[in-house]
């Protein structure tokens, strides 16, 4: 399985053999549980203070009064879970353990599944990323790409590739439900392209909407994937292909 490989101006530039890696038998519910996996150990710790509805001297009367064994402060219940600013019944523990465990092999065919869902065009549409009809997947550039160091450089690129308009989609950000507003969190922001290059993360796309970037030793299926929808639009340098076979 071979792939054109484009360069900074969206010229033939060539072609490369595809890893094996593009191969991987599509497995969404893999993807899924490596991508659940990876938010929920990332996940920080909370819970309720030990002693929050605790702080009173209420006491109970006891027995014999005909009345219920409420503790009771000025006549008022207090303490236990059904009063006024009593304790919680089950509260949530900061000592619970809020991580996922997923078999080793089941994550590393998970990332293999999601790279080859990059190269499936139904499903990189489906996930919802706009591009020319023109655009072999998966898109692969010339290792000139990896020098670039301004965004302007590699918004030109994006143009002559065909791929521009995820980008333009990304710009979109709309406003959330719920508390999340008053949490530092009020936008949401669709994901556009993955670039994955050799060495080091590109400098040039890490500012571009929505854009992430990732080394081939390094990349994930939480980047290939997000929210757990596989087919997300790749961009792959030369020497990131190698990498990715080595893995």
């Amino acid at each position: 399985m071979e792939a054109t490989v484009r360069d900074l101006d969206g010229d033939d530039a060539g072609t490369v053999e595809l890893p094996d890696v593009f191969e991987t038998t599509f497995r969404p519910d893999l993807i899924r549980r490596a991508v659940v996996a990876a938010q929920a150990n990332r996940k920080q710790a909370y819970g309720a203070d030990p002693h929050a509805g605790m702080r009173t001297p209420a006491e109970s009367f006891g027995s014999g009064r005909g009345m219920a064994h409420v503790p009771r402060e000025n006549g008022q219940g207090r303490r236990v879970p059904q009063t006024i600013g009593g304790r919680r019944a089950h509260p949530p523990k900061a000592e619970k353990d809020q991580g996922k465990g997923i078999n080793d092999k089941e994550r590393k065919l998970a990332v293999r599944s999601a790279i080859a869902a990059t190269a499936d065009p139904e499903v990189v549409r489906e996930r919802g990323h706009e591009f020319d009809d023109g655009v072999e997947l998966p898109l692969v550039v010339s290792d000139d790409f990896e020098d670039l160091q301004k965004t302007r450089e590699a918004v030109e690129t994006l143009e002559a590739l065909g791929v521009h308009a995820d980008i333009d989609r990304a710009e979109d950000r709309t406003v959330k439900a719920g508390q999340g507003k008053a949490r530092g969190r009020k936008y949401r922001r669709p994901s556009s392209i993955l670039f994955v290059t050799s060495e080091e993360p590109s400098r040039a796309a890490r500012n571009l909407a929505g854009a992430d970037v990732a080394t081939a030793a390094n990349v994930s299926a939480e980047d290939l994937a997000p929210g757990t929808q596989p087919g997300r639009l790749t961009i792959w340098t030369e020497s990131a292909l190698e990498e990715v076979a080595s893995r």
